[in-house]
């Protein structure tokens, strides 16, 4: 109802200022911005990459083919070339080219921030800074870390609370390096601990920084195997709690309930979920099936597409 009101009062002004003979500000105040954004994870072409039959660099151009306009990088695919500037600026040139937004940088295989000694704790964050320097060049937002702790998943409630405060404490350690870049250092559901709802949302809290945020990934909610068995977390409880601190959400089309199920995405119901926390950033698409990457990546864009409008009107 918000949006369309100010969709109205958006029209009104700019039938104004026709009649006031300024039709470059009416032809800007008619258009809305939408609901929310759509993006696309690098790791839904993770199979091409890794056989050598797609080019990092090429990621912004065919993505922009595919009908979408931000990308979401993963440091695995220029692991050596963080640091790397005549690299990075070519990053930067295609996607700017392409009119492609860079939106962050999930990272993978630096250390865990949970890890059991001060000392460790520092090193996975020394590892991480050349991607937060690499992010604020290409012009991203965030990076997406692992909250990966010394603590391996357990029932026990002291492996819940000492895995939380080592996390957090490395997370706010990174942050404080962040922050100076203007980056933010997000975590993502990622397995374990971190794919309880209520554990990461705690973490976040805990970790007491500004710049530390959540990446809700709708499929990521599968704990751990247990004798051959999921265990698993909502994932509409998991996402309602995670939102709060969201500076973007991960798409993928399958989720998970409390009993080891996994079933498809209800679209409508997790879209509406993520609206209701005021969120309007980028929804971005991770899965990519195999054998048809690219065309299954534009279903999910479509069906993104029309709830959008459903949702608008």
């Amino acid at each position: 109802m918000n949006k369309r009101r100010n969709f109205l009062k958006s029209a009104g002004l700019a039938t104004a200022a026709i009649g006031l003979g300024m039709p470059q500000m009416a032809f800007s105040m008619k258009k809305a911005a939408p609901l929310f954004k759509i993006s696309l994870a690098e790791w839904s072409l993770n199979k091409q990459l890794f056989a050598g039959k797609m080019d990092h660099l090429d990621f912004p151009m065919l993505t922009k083919k595919a009908g979408i306009e931000a990308v979401e990088y993963v440091n695995q695919f220029f692991k050596d070339k963080a640091k790397d500037m005549a690299y990075l600026k070519e990053m930067k040139t295609r996607a700017d080219g392409e009119g492609v937004r860079s939106v962050l940088i999930m990272c993978d295989g630096e250390g865990m921030l949970g890890a059991a000694s001060q000392e460790e704790r520092t090193q996975t964050v020394e590892n991480h800074k050349k991607w937060v320097e690499a992010a604020k060049f290409l012009g991203c937002h965030s990076i997406r870390v692992n909250a990966y702790s010394a603590i391996p998943w357990s029932t026990s409630e002291q492996d819940y609370k000492t895995s939380s405060d080592l996390a957090s404490a490395g997370l706010h350690e990174l942050c404080e390096f962040a922050d100076d870049f203007d980056i933010n250092v997000l975590i993502e559901n990622h397995g374990g601990f971190s794919s309880n709802g209520k554990w990461l949302a705690e973490m976040i809290n805990k970790a007491d920084h500004r710049r530390a945020g959540t990446l809700p990934d709708f499929g990521n909610f599968r704990i751990a195997n247990e004798d051959g068995k999921a265990i698993s977390y909502d994932s509409y409880r998991g996402i309602d709690e995670l939102m709060p601190r969201a500076k973007g959400v991960s798409l993928k089309p399958t989720v998970w309930d409390d009993q080891g199920n996994e079933h498809p995405l209800d679209y409508p119901k997790m879209m509406k979920l993520v609206l209701a926390h005021d969120f309007h950033e980028y929804v971005g698409i991770e899965h990519g099936e195999a054998g048809r990457e690219w065309e299954s990546i534009k279903e999910i864009r479509q069906e993104l597409e029309a709830v959008r409008r459903t949702l608008e009107a």
